[in-house]
């Protein structure tokens, strides 16, 4: 986030000074913000606004009014001209189409990981070339955006409600929230025109619904997170994957692991829409109590991170109540190395694998080469009773 002490004025930087119901700080008219209305008054004033959040992803010259104009109000002769910044910004924006979509990009040489020099433009670019492998795991699922709009470095900002102004394209689905006591409209993304407009907006990793629509009540699979503390080393977030594997293979069930791309081990097990999200969480309690009680030195069911032991794995199952969301198969990680959560073969999993052994740089190749490993997932599902009874 910018400092905004660097940009603060004396008096309105505006050519007509709009009246104030109370003492104002002015600044000047650099950042952009998005803010819902009721409408526009003749006089181009807003009716009603609310602020809904800055836009660093925005250049102050891409705002435009209903006239395709720019919008310009600001009268300090020590701002840049729209002019020339808006040369320099189009030397690195274009427009392009995709499912008969048009979607520009924007800044997109913008550095998103500054220590592996991967820009923005890096990052639309590898999503749309493992698009055909990725879509499958994000059709129809509500996503959680974690955006980054000047890279990993600088602040991001999770966004779950869609904004008024994005494309008319772009699907959305509306969900009731307790918590927040209103709807909210999820994006959901199933081609790669959304997917494209989601990486310009910051967005690097794809975090979806465990369910997906029309039935979101009901997940397709169940999530095991093996998720380190500080002290444990990749090792021993293997050891236990492995032992994950030994519990689901004594019930004969197939699961399915990948790495986060940041410090842990996902194991997923299909479910097929057939049990709700409560039986689905007990039955994923059930299974880490069986991994605890094989490995009680390094593993923990303790939620609390102020009563966790440092040295131990968090056998997280609750990431199986509603509206949870984990990095997608195939997803970029804002991690310095540009990670991707990628899915392995359980006879990979041996000590020396780093999660960082799977990047933006090979990730592709080594897709074509294993196929989607994680298609079984989105299959018919397990029988959760016959895995119960084998377990007694």
């Amino acid at each position: 986030m910018k400092d905004y002490k660097k940009i603060i004025i004396k008096s309105s930087p505006f050519e007509y000074k709009p009246k104030t119901n109370m003492p104002v700080t002015w600044t000047k008219p650099e950042l952009v913000c998005e803010i819902k209305y009721s409408e526009i008054t003749k006089d181009g004033i807003f009716r009603h606004p609310v602020f809904v959040a800055i836009r660093e992803d925005k250049e102050p010259e891409e705002v435009r009014n209903s006239s395709n104009e720019i919008i310009n109000t600001s009268k300090s002769k020590n701002m840049k001209t729209p002019a020339t910044r808006k040369t320099k910004s189009s030397e690195n924006e274009k427009e392009i189409t995709l499912n008969k979509h048009t979607v520009k990009l924007t800044n997109q040489d913008k550095i998103y990981f500054p220590k592996d020099n991967i820009t923005k433009g890096d990052v639309i670019e590898y999503y749309q070339s493992v698009a055909s492998y990725i879509l499958p795991h994000l059709k129809n699922r509500p996503l959680s955006l974690n955006r980054f709009p000047n890279g990993i470095e600088e602040q991001n900002f999770y966004q779950k409600d869609a904004s008024d102004n994005i494309p008319d394209w772009v699907k959305t689905t509306q969900v009731y929230s307790e918590s927040n006591d209103k709807d909210i409209d999820y994006i959901y993304c199933n081609d790669k025109a959304t997917l494209a407009y989601l990486n310009n907006l910051g967005c690097i990793d794809m975090n979806p619904w465990n369910s997906s629509l029309p039935d979101l009540d009901h997940p397709d699979f169940l999530v095991l997170d093996l998720d380190p503390s500080k002290k444990n080393t990749f090792d021993e977030v293997i050891e236990t994957a492995l032992q994950v594997n030994e519990v689901l293979k004594s019930i004969k069930i197939e699961g399915y692991c990948k790495t986060s791309g940041s410090t842990g081990i996902h194991v997923y097990i299909p479910m097929g829409g057939k049990y709700d999200f409560d039986q689905v969480k007990d039955f994923a309690h059930i299974l880490m109590k069986q991994v605890h009680e094989q490995l009680p030195k390094i593993t923990t069911l303790e939620r609390s991170l102020q009563k966790r032991d440092d040295k131990k794995i968090y056998l997280d199952y609750l990431q199986n109540r509603t509206g949870q969301t984990l990095a997608s198969a195939y997803s970029l990680r804002p991690k310095q190395g540009a990670s991707v959560s990628m899915p392995l073969e359980w006879n990979e999993l041996k000590p020396g694998l780093k999660p960082t052994d799977f990047n933006i740089h090979n990730a592709l190749d080594r897709i074509k080469e294993k196929g989607d490993l994680f298609k079984p997932v989105l299959g018919k599902g397990i029988d959760m009773m016959k895995g119960l009874k084998l377990l007694k």
